[in-house]
């Protein structure tokens, strides 16, 4: 799945943002090892955070209906997992890194979600949307300069993306057959002798059909 939205945003970079362009898209850790071997314009797209997206978290269970329209099966809805991109732009000259950032961010910041021709594999099959936010300010417990911190780099400008991506958990529950005969009914009283009624009532396939049902009738009545 994470590889699905890789190849969407690299789509996205090359086919929306910077159309026409031969600028590199990598998706490497932008370390400084990595920075001294670069040696062509470059759009770093690094995925730095993984973590579910509770505010989408959906309840309850969907059902599955076969060709009768009968309930087969119950499966859990999809949940949403964020997945966050530190995007930097990689040249010889801030000016031209400003440049690239400017157009990235005009790019990206036209779609509320990822566009649907961009999407493929099991990410497609859901077919539901995939929200991306850009440039939002960071959630309270991360910062942008703890990332650059763990990777060893100096701070650098850069674009967040974060990607709200659906993933569908397997969990599945198997629907019990539906009823084809009637329900019989015990009826009784605290106390009293037991007399045999019987009540006519209508199963699944509209049939009429009898059920016995033991009445308890009170002393005196």
């Amino acid at each position: 799945m994470i590889h699905e939205i890789d190849e969407a945003l690299r789509r996205l970079v090359k086919e929306e943002a910077l159309p026409s362009s031969s600028v590199e898209v990598v998706f490497e850790a932008p370390t400084k090892e990595w920075a001294a071997r670069r040696n062509a314009p470059t759009v770093n797209v690094y995925l730095y955070d993984i973590r579910e997206d509770l505010r989408r978290r959906s309840r309850g269970l969907i059902n599955e209906y076969d060709e009768r329209g009968l309930v087969v099966r119950r499966v859990a809805p999809p949940r949403y997992v964020k997945l966050s991109y530190l995007v930097t732009a990689w040249t010889q000259r801030p000016e031209d890194e400003h440049r690239l950032l400017s157009a990235l961010l005009l790019g990206f910041i036209r779609f509320d979600a990822l566009p649907e021709a961009l999407l493929t594999g099991s990410v497609a099959r859901i077919g539901m949307p995939v929200p991306m936010t850009v440039a939002l300010p960071p959630p309270e417990d991360r910062a942008f300069a703890d990332v650059w911190t763990a990777l060893g780099g100096e701070l650098k400008p850069s674009l967040d993306v974060v990607v709200s991506t659906p993933i569908v958990s397997g969990q599945m529950f198997p629907a019990a057959p539906p009823a084809s005969e009637g329900v019989q009914l015990d009826v009784a009283a605290v106390d009293g002798e037991i007399t045999g009624d019987r009540v006519r009532h209508r199963g699944e396939e509209g049939a009429a059909s009898e059920s016995r049902v033991a009445m308890r009738r009170s002393n005196g009545s």
